[in-house]
């Protein structure tokens, strides 16, 4: 009997444990189990503590078609964001703060043209067009700059010419009126002329011209731009001018040649005796060469040539320029500038180089001769200059050779009076 009582107190006595064990653990699943609601995927950054309790906070008061085992995070791009809840209990930003736009980082492609091209963009800077490239490296006595294009129809026998534009003009007064006439010379007393664009020294012409003339003697011919400024007067004051001889290598190929020239001052000195030249001289002393640019002639006193006056243009006289160096009186080498035919003011443009060591240029001197010839006669001498150091120049022969040597990177232009003297 005691037996069985000690074994009924000892079932109710494991009872009594074991429901107190069920309670207590039913106390702390209840106090417990909201706390690890939101479970934190591994491997992604965690939020502060507030930020958690804040979400575990909404979690627990909204409903939401996500299912409770699938972890919400907010990315880290969108933590301060203000969040507002839909009537589907869904969670969304308000929508006065739109999505933060992406950083790109500063890259040196970009910083290099002012921020003007992203990456994988179009550089303008890289495509300049030849007409963009005469828009820079203005001299600082630049009376302006004149764009034109040139074109010969062979066939046709037309030259057509295409005023372009002009630039920094320099007009007396202001504004300027710019006015251009052409002339296709020797021809002076003909001539084209374009429309007057009133009030700006940087005028648009785009302006097309046509001149009727021989494939014969087109490479003998040279195209004269006058630009003008017209006045309240209506008075035509001359800015400068462009001369343009039409060589073979201009008028190659079928499509028009865009050039641009700077304009030139008129000479109003009067031509001397015997005509006057202008050339340029250039020294390099990296290379050693002496370079000579024949550019034009005025006021040439020709010959008559009586075989002239039964022939046309094309077999009467030519005027050309012998270049000869030479050393201590010696003659080194000699080259010539093409024939202009029946022109007392040939236009040439030619250049030409002479290897010529710097220890040589106390010794050595140019010889400029201004020749008129014919297939039938001996060349005639219209005129020499000779330019060289103290030992053979003087004037203003002396100061061109002088200011070429102190101007190393420099092609120096001066015009020379032409004397008569024997050729050598």
């Amino acid at each position: 009997m005691e037996e069985l009582v000690a074994l009924v107190l000892s079932a109710t006595a494991g009872g009594l444990l074991l429901l107190l064990l069920v309670g207590v653990s039913c106390y702390l699943w209840k106090i417990l189990g909201g706390t690890f609601v939101y479970e934190e995927l591994q491997g992604t950054t965690a939020t502060s503590s507030m930020q958690g309790d804040m979400l575990c906070l909404q979690s627990t008061k909204t409903q939401t078609s996500r299912p409770p085992g699938v972890p919400f995070v907010v990315p880290p791009s969108l933590q301060r964001q203000d969040w507002v809840p839909l009537h589907s209990g869904v969670w969304r930003h308000s929508p006065q703060d739109p999505y933060p736009a992406p950083e790109s980082p500063p890259d040196a492609f970009s910083s290099n043209v002012g921020g003007a091209c992203a990456l994988g963009a179009i550089n303008p800077e890289l495509y300049k067009s030849l007409e963009d490239q005469g828009e820079m490296d203005f001299p600082e006595d630049c009376l302006g700059r004149l764009w034109f294009s040139v074109e010969y129809q062979q066939e046709a026998e037309r030259l057509l010419v295409g005023l372009v534009k002009a630039q920094r003009l320099q007009a007396p007064s202001e504004p300027c009126n710019a006015l251009v006439k052409l002339h296709l010379l020797p021809d002076e007393r003909r001539f084209l002329q374009s429309k007057t664009k009133c009030k700006t020294s940087n005028p648009q012409f785009h302006e097309h011209f046509i001149f009727q003339v021989s494939s014969k003697n087109v490479t003998q011919r040279v195209l004269r731009f006058s630009v003008f400024h017209v006045d309240r007067q209506r008075k035509h004051q001359l800015l400068g001018h462009v001369l343009f001889p039409l060589k073979k290598e201009s008028l190659a190929g079928n499509s028009p040649h865009l050039l641009w020239r700077d304009l030139e001052a008129e000479n109003l000195e009067p031509p001397s005796e015997f005509g006057d030249l202008q050339f340029c001289l250039g020294y390099s002393d990296s290379l050693s060469r002496l370079t000579v640019v024949v550019l034009r002639a005025r006021g040439l006193q020709l010959q008559e040539d009586q075989s002239s006056l039964t022939c046309n243009l094309h077999c009467s006289s030519g005027v050309f320029v012998k270049v000869s160096l030479m050393n201590h009186n010696q003659f080194v080498k000699c080259k010539k500038t093409t024939a202009v035919l029946g022109s007392a003011n040939p236009v040439y443009s030619e250049t030409f180089s002479f290897k010529v060591d710097r220890i040589e240029l106390d010794t050595a001197s140019l010889s400029l001769i201004v020749l008129q010839g014919t297939e039938r006669e001996k060349s005639h001498q219209l005129g020499r200059v000779v330019v060289g150091p103290y030992m053979y120049a003087r004037g203003r022969e002396l100061e061109h050779w002088n200011e070429m040597l102190s101007k190393p990177k420099e092609l120096v232009r001066r015009w020379h009076a032409l004397c008569q003297a024997t050729e050598p």
